[in-house]
């Protein structure tokens, strides 16, 4: 069993509220037994085994990045510029998951800085003047599922995200935000283990390991021309998460 394997169990067996695995003491070498019992009777009693925690003790974000270092575990590596970490407040009551990097964040290693992270910004800064919240994009925090541009800004496949999965969970444990704001399908499946679309989940709350959850379109969707009704959907999801999170 690969490491990613174990995590993803103790993930699912911790989100069912399980605190302990057991395993069975084997019998030394040279136990025996000099009168028949029963089966049942003569196994070795279970020994309660604490699970794991799933990310270290007082992990911070300089660890989860250090923990990175040069990533090699996947195929993204191969083509890949910068590493893409994250950026904002780290201690922000709201973070942003998006996809992954494009090619202005693979050059320059800041998530959401070409066409579509403009746009983000606007919709982050204009919304909250609109509604009277005074928070400006430096005060959230804003990563992504993958950390490496997928080649051809191409969907990131299952084991890429499975893989950085793994430092998204810490750097969201770490912040500990009281909302978190899921920009398109890959970052909304990725965190809610769905294969419902943006259409149908946007706009409702979820909740990822307790902490609220809203979905909403990615910001390049919304850079397309025909798509008028998806932005006043997104600013409408955008107020709702603002709103829940500073009033």
């Amino acid at each position: 069993m690969t490491p990613e394997q174990l995590r993803q169990y103790l993930t699912f067996y911790q989100d069912l509220g399980v605190k302990n695995v057991y395993r069975r003491t084997p019998a030394t070498k040279n136990q025996t037994v000099k009168t028949p019992v029963p089966a049942e009777a003569a196994a070795p009693l279970p020994v309660p085994v604490e699970l794991p925690a799933l990310q270290p003790a007082d992990d911070t974000l300089r660890k989860i990045s250090e923990d990175i270092g040069d990533c090699r575990r996947c195929g993204l590596c191969q083509q890949r510029n910068k590493i893409v970490f994250g950026s904002g407040n780290e201690q922000s009551r709201l973070v942003f998951v998006g996809e992954g990097p494009g090619a202005d964040e693979d050059a320059q290693g800041l998530p959401f800085i070409g066409r579509a992270g403009q746009l983000l910004t606007q919709m982050i800064e204009n919304t909250a003047a609109k509604e009277g919240i005074p928070i400006h994009r430096p005060d959230v925090y804003i990563c992504n599922v993958v950390k490496c541009r997928p080649p051809e800004n191409r969907t990131p496949l299952p084991e890429e995200m499975e893989i950085c999965g793994q430092f998204l969970f810490r750097q969201l444990m770490v912040i500990k935000p009281k909302a978190i704001c899921a920009l398109g399908a890959t970052a909304a499946k990725a965190l809610l283990a769905t294969k419902d679309g943006v259409t149908r989940m946007r706009g409702k709350w979820h909740s990822w390991r307790d902490i609220p959850l809203l979905v909403t379109y990615h910001p390049s969707y919304l850079l397309r021309p025909y798509n008028q009704d998806a932005k006043r959907e997104a600013w409408e999801d955008l107020k709702k998460v603002l709103h829940f999170v500073y009033d």
